[in-house]
């Protein structure tokens, strides 16, 4: 599966139910020596959240359980 392929899914925890945001609107954090994606920062802003606080959450790579056509589904630690 190709990267840009992620960019319009949802993040949703299984064990919460919360939506954490769009894929494409998280920064991803890159092992420097393998290339690897380590874990990738969710943001969930909203363009109603001009007074919030965004509420950022690191999310390690290997947390991702399934990837549907329209959503990640992550687990927590």
């Amino acid at each position: 599966m190709k990267l840009s392929e992620l960019y319009s899914k949802e993040i949703i925890n299984i064990d919460t139910g919360e939506n954490l945001g769009i894929f494409g609107d998280c920064d991803l954090v890159i092992e420097e020596k393998t290339g690897e994606i380590v874990s990738f920062i969710s943001g969930n802003t909203s363009r109603f959240s001009i007074f919030k606080e965004s509420k950022k959450k690191e999310i390690l790579w290997k947390n991702i359980k399934k990837i549907g056509s329209d959503m990640i589904i992550i687990e927590n630690e």
